[in-house]
């Protein structure tokens, strides 16, 4: 792909810098209340979608990491759980269209249990320097919507009060660089920033000038085209 990803990508790690420094503030100052730990895999079940820059990302890292059979072998796995991250989202469509309230189908989301295709089996995240935002706030108090949530198995007290991050501003930021980004390489598809994904299609996926609607120049051609 000719169009260079580098300077949206470093926006991005700039968030993600900042995801870190909350982390680490919230489990200095209440490191009674954090449950993670090595081997601890709760969040890599959790199920949620990846906003077009942040799939750019990772599908960059992933390519940049893996090669070969290992590849091949983490994109067969992520073929397996896409299809079930489907079978699921199929369904809450079907819900919502029998009448379901959506605060309730959303609800029932929340309880879903995915296994990441990056989830090695020794519980560890095979990407896990590049691992998405939401897997880095995993573990602290967050809000979206103005409703709270944090880890099943943290120790955060139901009623207290704790520094909370808060998501949609999260989900903003990410949005804005999408959108910036989709402007500037001027997409024809103007509703990409929109997009959201889960993980695995993030893996499967080829980003190139076709998917994301770049109109592709023939530098090849050298005739004089002023003739």
């Amino acid at each position: 792909m000719e169009f260079d990803l580098a300077p949206y990508f470093r926006r991005y790690e700039a968030l993600v810098k900042l995801a870190d420094q909350a982390f680490e503030r919230v489990a200095k100052d209440y490191p009674q209340c954090i449950s993670c730990q090595i081997g601890c895999a709760d969040c890599c079940h959790a199920l949620f979608d990846l906003t077009l820059i942040e799939a750019l990302y990772i599908n960059h890292k992933f390519k940049e990491t893996f090669q070969g059979p290992e590849r091949e072998g983490l994109l067969e796995k992520a073929n397996r759980i896409d299809r079930q991250v489907a079978r699921i989202k199929r369904q809450a469509v079907e819900d919502l269209q029998k009448g379901i309230e959506e605060k309730n189908i959303l609800t029932e989301l929340a309880r879903k249990r995915v296994r990441c295709p990056l989830l090695s089996e020794q519980n560890s995240c095979d990407l896990y320097d590049y691992r998405p935002l939401t897997c880095r706030f995993y573990g602290i108090p967050t809000a979206i919507g103005g409703a709270g949530h944090t880890c099943g198995i943290s120790r955060f007290e139901k009623g207290q009060q704790y520094p909370t991050v808060n998501l949609d501003l999260v989900h903003q930021q990410l949005q804005q660089i999408s959108a910036e980004l989709v402007k500037d390489m001027e997409s024809k598809y103007i509703k990409m920033a929109d997009l959201l994904v889960p993980l695995s299609m993030a893996l499967l996926t080829l980003y190139d000038e076709e998917y994301l609607g770049i109109e592709c120049v023939d530098t090849h051609d050298t005739s004089d085209r002023s003739e």
